[in-house]
């Protein structure tokens, strides 16, 4: 999950100087060499080549792998990571290629500490987290960002969305995660997060809502947070991800795998067996590949986490708060069913006497007369022209009139909607 181009080079490109050494870049230079790095340029920003997310192969450094019949789902975890430059102290170095190396046994999930002694390979930090057991842990650097935590949903992104979102269209994504030679963060907006949110939320949605956009409902609308919400989307498309790995084809290497594991002492490694690292390549290369990997991130959400479920939970308990107040045909549905069970309520005209009645907080007064809960059911206008019918008011034209319309024919629809709700009513009494 970082953002190269191919394989990273650790070190920076030098300068030479005027008598053939070696000199230091400038931070123009080196601002320069890091922009070229991290964004993709303008052709290869096509709708062929963008978005790309792709993976290294555990082959270039392992012979063979431990595999584990039953996998157990990923999980992320932040570290303090320095990145790789020029003259880098060795204890530095040490620390990153050892989760580079960790990150690379993706294939053998919660045995991949087994590959490590933990007391000279691995730092004291990540150690004590390989002492836990046999977990499946990716590392990834602690940023404020957390773009490293977010790549595969960025880099499903196409360019499109990421412009109209202010977001930088960055080179090619690595999972899992390498070796992180640039501080990203210097290139990415202070929002990166919220605006990455927005940008996928718009590309999820219409899988999740296909007949009303997202300005149709409130900001706090479940399903409507649930699109924006990135935490939910990580494990689902981390799940495709590897799902899609383990169809590449084997590294397979000289000779024959023995029929099981024994460890140190001589036991056998229950719940797993070796194998081949298979090759690396590319997840996705280009929109059209990107649109897929959306489309199977939303059906394994599905899968484990029950999303029909949920939406159409959410679709069944709506509330009027949860629209906006643009059109829409999701708040037409929810209204029409709304009208229909409110017809179930009796509704009264109540002529007031002289001594006042205590009315509800839906009751409306108008030139004394009561209208409980019925105009509660009808549009601003629906309930003018109410209002002027029991004010006295005999003819439509005159009713045009007074409501501004250059003729009767709107109110006489209106009112033979109004007919027609009140009808069901009555028919009830």
């Amino acid at each position: 999950m970082g953002v190269m181009k191919k394989p990273p080079k650790p070190n920076r490109p030098a300068t030479d100087t005027a008598d053939g050494g070696d000199r230091e870049p400038t931070s123009v230079e080196i601002e320069s060499w890091e922009r070229d790095t991290v964004f993709v340029s303008d052709d290869e920003a096509t709708a062929e080549e963008f978005p790309r997310l792709w993976n290294m192969s555990a082959g270039f450094t392992k012979r063979a792998i431990v595999r584990p019949t039953v996998p157990q789902p990923p999980e992320y975890v932040t570290v303090a990571l320095p990145r790789v430059q020029v003259r880098k102290d060795e204890q530095s170095l040490r620390r990153s290629l050892a989760v580079h190396e960790w990150n690379q046994l993706w294939e053998a999930a919660q045995f991949r500490r087994r590959f490590f002694d933990e007391e000279t390979d691995l730092p004291p930090d990540l150690a004590r987290i390989a002492d836990r057991g046999d977990l499946n842990i990716i590392f990834v650097p602690r940023t404020p960002s957390r773009y490293y935590e977010y790549a595969p949903l960025y880099h499903l992104l196409d360019r499109r969305t990421c412009e109209r979102f202010g977001l930088p269209l960055l080179s090619s994504g690595q999972w899992p995660f390498g070796i992180e030679i640039v501080d990203i963060g210097k290139y990415l907006p202070d929002d990166f997060e919220r605006r990455l949110s927005q940008a996928w939320a718009s590309t999820v949605w219409r899988h999740l809502d296909s007949g009303s956009g997202l300005s149709a409902f409130s900001r706090d609308e479940p399903i409507r947070l649930l699109a924006h919400n990135l935490d939910f989307w990580v494990p689902p498309v981390t799940t495709v991800i590897q799902d899609t790995l383990r169809d590449f084809p084997l590294v397979e290497g000289d000779g024959d795998l023995p029929a099981e594991i024994r460890l140190i002492d001589g036991s056998v490694l229950d719940g797993a067996v070796p194998g081949w690292p298979r090759m690396g390549g590319n997840l996705w290369r280009g929109q059209e590949e990107a649109t897929e990997f959306v489309r199977l991130t939303v059906g394994q959400a599905d899968s484990t986490g029950k999303l029909r479920a949920i939406l159409d939970a959410v679709r069944a308990n709506r509330v009027a708060d949860d629209f906006s107040a643009r059109w829409s045909y999701a708040r037409e549905d929810f209204e029409r069913k709304l009208y229909r069970k409110r017809n179930k309520i009796s509704i009264k005209f109540v002529e007031l006497t002289d001594t006042i009645p205590v009315q509800g907080p839906e009751t409306e007064v108008e030139d004394r007369t009561v209208f409980s809960d019925f105009l509660a059911l009808l549009d601003e206008k629906e309930r003018q022209i109410v209002i002027l019918l029991a004010s006295g008011y005999t003819k439509l034209t005159d009713i045009a009139d007074e409501l501004g319309y250059a003729n009767h024919s709107p109110i006489s629809k209106r009112l033979t909607r109004i007919r027609r709700q009140a009808q069901a009513f009555f028919d009830q009494k």
